[in-house]
């Protein structure tokens, strides 16, 4: 059966008369359906080798966005998602495969910031997605990857992949193993601040690039947050930190040369700004936490390069044998330089919290 004829299943305007791929991403395949009626849809097929439990992991996404559209004065807000005949929001064709359909929202996004501007509207976003949600039970979400960034469990899979060598590589990586270690107290104690119940449990993005904010073709401002596939339970600053480790960064994940990788405190301070202006609902010690944030993610994604190294590159594609090495020395290069200037990242913070 064609990829058109299952657009057919959901509860769409109209009759198809094309459907086209499109989009960049890995995981998914994605395509635009246009009906006779003019109406247009994005179609996408779930990877189901990646996503294990579909039906949750759009069971996550329609009560999130349902509950983000009832909020949101611009429908172009939020993600609509169409279901089918029958309900529900995924459907299961004859081969087993699982697809979903959501309106289309005319807009671009940016793989990489043209301006201060994009990278303050991510922040805007993003910071916005915790402020429609802060009143949403999180806890009735499902964890569709469990322990996705529980940082004690992520050092656990180090330590194994450590004692395991499977790959023969140990001996070759001790300095970096040395340095992973060394963040090793400081980095969990985000997790231990949940499991003591000081941190709120919220309703998380888990993966806060800015190619995954949607922005307006004309003005640039922000519209809808996209790829809600990890949404799921979690720590507001786990998602304030994935965007600093990654946009407010001076070299790319894999830049060969570690030295090259710091933290750009004039972003570290848009980022922060825009946040802060959007999340309202954010307790006094998230807040105070956001710096932590950032290390911990900038670690936690450290070590997960540095096991699979290890493990002997099962987990992430690679273009090359030290593609993982590379890319755990970025990290922790990283993480290092923000400890150099925790002083000015936590002084930013506050400056910034007392005007919003």
């Amino acid at each position: 059966m064609s990829a058109s004829a299952q657009a057919l299943a959901f509860q769409i305007t109209g009759q198809p008369v094309s459907c086209d791929r499109c989009g960049s991403g890995h995981i998914n395949n994605t395509f635009l359906v246009t009906t006779d009626t003019g109406h247009k849809y994005v179609m996408q097929r779930i990877n189901k080798y990646v996503f294990k439990e579909p039906v949750k992991v759009m069971a996550n996404i329609a009560a999130v966005t349902e509950h983000l559209r009832k909020k949101v004065s611009d429908p172009r807000g939020a993600l609509h998602f169409i279901p089918t005949h029958d309900g529900s929001y995924t459907h299961q064709d004859g081969q087993g495969e699982y697809w979903r359909v959501y309106e289309f929202v005319d807009g671009f996004c940016l793989d990489a910031p043209e301006s201060d501007r994009d990278f303050y509207e991510s922040a805007l976003a993003f910071g916005q997605f915790q402020a429609l949600l802060a009143d949403f039970p999180a806890h009735t979400l499902y964890e569709t990857i469990p322990n996705f960034h529980n940082t004690v469990d992520r050092y656990r899979q180090l330590n194994e992949a450590i004692a395991q060598n499977s790959a023969d590589r140990a001996a070759c990586v001790k300095e970096e193993i040395t340095c992973a270690m060394g963040f090793e107290e400081m980095a969990c104690r985000l997790q231990h601040m949940l499991e003591e119940n000081k941190l709120p449990l919220r309703v998380t993005h888990n993966d806060t690039k800015l190619n995954n904010v949607l922005l307006d073709p004309v003005t640039r401002k922000h519209l809808c947050v996209l790829d809600l596939d990890t949404v799921m339970p979690g720590l507001s600053v786990h998602d304030f930190g994935d965007s600093i480790r990654f946009g407010a960064a001076t070299a790319a994940e894999d830049a060969p040369d570690p030295s090259q990788m710091k933290l750009d405190l004039s972003l570290f301070r848009i980022y922060t700004q825009g946040f802060l202006e959007a999340a309202t609902g954010l307790t006094p010690l998230e807040v105070e936490m956001l710096p932590m944030g950032a290390f911990t993610m900038t670690v936690e994604v450290g070590i997960r390069f540095l096991a699979d190294y290890l493990n002997g590159d099962v987990y992430f594609k690679t273009a090359y044998p030290e593609h993982n090495l590379v890319r755990a020395r970025t990290q922790l290069a990283l993480a290092a330089d923000m400890l150099k200037n925790w002083e000015q990242m936590e002084q930013t913070v506050r400056e910034l919290s007392a005007t919003v």
